[in-house]
């Protein structure tokens, strides 16, 4: 069993990855960009989040300089969208979905490698809200928009509780490594879909 949740893993990590790719190359088509801008922007969307994690926490080499093909998939996926950037726009919902999947297995991933390198447990929940939004948060800048992390939108805060829920699992209960992430994975989509079900947001600064 053991076995079969780690290769579980392993495939929502690549769609995670793949996912990020092309919704970053969907904001470059919006903005007419050259084959080389989508893949500037849909890898950047896809591996920034983790590069900033690994270059704070110290790590080296980044991990997709260690192990080139995250770099090879988040490329082929950001240039596949160049072409097929109006199916993507199709299939959006699907695409949120697997959004919502992916930010909450990047979420707990980047707080289980601060972890790991002896990271305290608050920088271990800063490590995995970074790895799950600030490659959207790159994205943006890069395409002259209003960060979406800054809007009312329930997203990093979803990863925020991922990675709570990882390391309240972790630390205080004792479960076996895999049932601790897939349960943590669970909580941080959970409240993600609850946010896109129900339109749940925070309430915006009025001006008086």
């Amino acid at each position: 069993m053991s076995e079969t949740l780690g290769h579980a893993f392993v495939i929502l990590d690549v769609i995670g990855l793949t996912v990020f790719a092309i919704t970053g190359a969907l904001v470059a088509a919006r903005k007419e960009m050259d084959p080389v801008g989508f893949m500037v922007v849909g890898t950047a969307t896809a591996i920034g989040g983790g590069t900033i994690r690994d270059l704070v926490l110290g790590i080296r080499p980044v991990f997709w300089v260690d192990d080139p093909s995250y770099l090879v998939i988040s490329l082929t996926a950001a240039l596949a969208t160049f072409w097929a950037a109006k199916l993507f726009s199709r299939i959006f919902p699907l695409l949120l979905w697997l959004d919502a999947l992916g930010m909450a297995l990047f979420a707990v991933a980047g707080a289980q490698k601060a972890v790991a390198v002896g990271a305290p447990a608050v920088v271990a929940i800063v490590m995995g809200v970074m790895t799950a939004s600030f490659g959207g948060l790159i994205r943006d800048i890069f395409c002259g928009e209003k960060p979406l992390m800054f809007h009312r939108e329930i997203y990093a805060t979803a990863a925020g509780i991922g990675a709570v829920a990882w390391l309240a699992l972790h630390q205080l209960v004792g479960l076996p490594p895999l049932i601790e992430t897939t349960i943590a994975i669970a909580v941080g989509f959970a409240v993600r879909a609850a946010a896109i079900i129900w339109g749940l947001h925070f309430p915006h600064y009025k001006p008086r």
